[in-house]
């Protein structure tokens, strides 16, 4: 009997979980609510706050354009994250307008609605991501986004003779938050749309951007969205674009403009053939100008810029405080350049360093070994790839590597090191607990000629050589591995400790 009961017991709780689960009667009761718009929208007036948020993933779901700007105008909650809903669902453009349309509408009334809390149009795709399935308010963390603010008791209103009613209060504006990506030469429909009602609504709608990213736009298209743009709510700036100098120095305005940005990245700057000194000196100081009302600059990347050659102290001695990230990469730079950096720049807090494609062939180590030392309390990841180092040049720097004691990657490939100096190296950085991940390129013993063809069985033998010296001191656990660009493709091949191979070594 109890052999058929567990079996009884066993189908009929497998016969439940392949069951899809039944509608739930919330969302039969909006489904239900939504066919008629007439109705749903005049029950937004006694619709409970916990309510909206199922409602309004229907309507939208559904596209419900009508209801979903009457709820907008209702919507009971201080933040709406649209974003994260189109996210989860394919965006439509009359949806969104429509979303757009109940805000308009809400801005143009002089008395505002009763109920209306809504302070903030969030239409950043990766925030608030549980917001619609946690629309109860269940965990701890949503209360402050779900709870409207609490409203204060009404005070009763006192006559004083001789005393005129005080004006009442401009109304406060409504701030849309958006991540912007230009890389059309227009924008597209939904932001050509968002751009207009912020026009319109001008003083009432604030269009604020925590990161924007600029791929390919003409600059008279990218000032027009910027004259628009909140440009202190820029945090992240990506300007990836293949400008000459000149374009670069009419963005600058608006870079400086930018008083609470955090990360800058700032890659492939030429200078033109036509330009004189003149104007590249102006051009110049026009950039490097904005960097002294940058005063929350926490990470600089600066990649493919043409013109940092003897020109680099202009940048960093206009840097108003310590950078946790400097990455400087593929740029050419002058020893005068790398004396300024060891120098001058202030270390106090940088964790992240790179020289990467910055050829130091011939340059003195001596102002890297400097820079090392004295970023060595606080830096945690190194990158030293394609700089062209050669073993007496990273044997000065090495025993500056070895206090780095906060140090967690260090990557190096594409230099010509002899097997002798990456067993130095080892030897110097055994102690670093922090070190976990070490790139290293293949060891100069490893090539079969002077092409760049390596022999895979000598280089695999090297490789255990490593891995056996970090067991026989105490660090099986920290990884070695190597990588060295392909000599035929360019694409690099890795190696831990078999070789991860690229096409060109692939059998025919």
């Amino acid at each position: 009997v109890d052999g058929r009961h567990l079996q009884d017991s066993f189908q009929s709780r497998f016969i439940r979980m392949s069951m899809p689960a039944p509608p739930r009667l919330l969302d039969l009761a909006g489904q239900s609510l939504l066919r008629d718009q007439a109705s749903a929208i005049a029950a937004l007036e006694l619709l409970p706050m916990e309510l909206f948020p199922p409602l309004f993933t229907a309507a939208f779901a559904g596209r419900h354009s009508e209801t979903l700007k009457a709820m907008v105008q209702a919507w009971p909650f201080p933040c709406l994250p649209l974003g994260a809903l189109m996210k989860e669902q394919q965006p439509h453009h009359e949806t969104f307008q429509a979303a757009l349309d109940g805000l308009d509408v809400l801005l143009s009334q002089e008395v505002r609605p009763r109920r209306w809390k809504l302070q903030v149009l969030d239409l950043r795709k990766n925030a608030h991501q549980d917001f619609w399935t946690v629309w109860s308010g269940t965990r701890a963390s949503m209360y402050s986004l779900l709870e409207p603010e609490v409203a204060q008791p009404m005070r009763k209103k006192r006559k004083v003779d001789g005393c005129r009613p005080r004006p009442k209060p401009p109304l406060a504006p409504v701030e849309v938050l958006i991540d912007l990506c230009l890389k059309e030469s227009t924008p597209d429909e939904s932001l050509a749309y968002l751009i207009q009602k912020v026009k319109q609504r001008k003083g009432l709608l604030h269009l604020c951007c925590k990161k924007l990213k600029i791929f390919a736009m003409p600059m008279q298209n990218i000032k027009m969205i910027l004259k628009i743009v909140q440009l202190d709510s820029i945090q992240d700036l990506e300007v990836n674009c293949t400008w000459k100098l000149s374009t670069l120095g009419k963005f600058a305005p608006h870079l400086g403009q930018m008083a609470n940005l955090r990360r800058l990245l700032l890659s492939h700057i030429h200078m033109s053939s036509h330009s004189t000194p003149a104007k590249e000196e102006q051009c110049v100081s026009q950039f490097t100008a904005q960097f002294l009302r940058l005063h929350h600059l926490e990470e600089l990347y600066l990649d493919s810029i043409s013109f940092l050659q003897d020109r680099l102290d202009r940048v960093l001695r206009c840097l108003k405080t310590p950078l946790e990230t400097l990455s400087i990469t593929n740029c050419l730079l002058s020893e005068s350049d790398l004396t300024y950096l060891s120098q001058h720049l202030n270390v106090s807090q940088l964790k992240d360093l790179g020289l990467s494609g910055v050829s130091l062939t011939n340059m003195s180590p001596g102002p890297l070994q400097v820079l090392i030392e004295r970023a060595s309390a606080t830096l945690q990841d190194l990158d030293l790839d394609e700089c062209g180092i050669m073993d007496s040049q990273f044997t000065v720097i090495l025993p500056a590597l070895g206090r780095c004691s906060q140090l967690t990657t260090f990557s190096f490939c594409g230099n010509p090191i002899s097997m002798a100096v990456l067993e130095n190296l080892l030897r110097h950085t055994i102690g670093l607990s922090n070190l976990s991940h070490v790139l290293y390129p293949a060891p100069l013993e490893s090539y079969e000629d002077v092409r760049g063809t390596l022999h895979l069985g000598r280089l695999a033998q090297l490789h255990d050589r490593l891995k056996q010296m970090l067991q026989e001191l105490g660090r099986p656990g920290m990884v070695w591995f190597s990588a060295n660009p392909c000599p035929h493709c360019g694409d690099r091949t890795f190696y831990d400790p078999e070789p991860i191979l690229c096409p060109c070594y692939m059998p025919a």
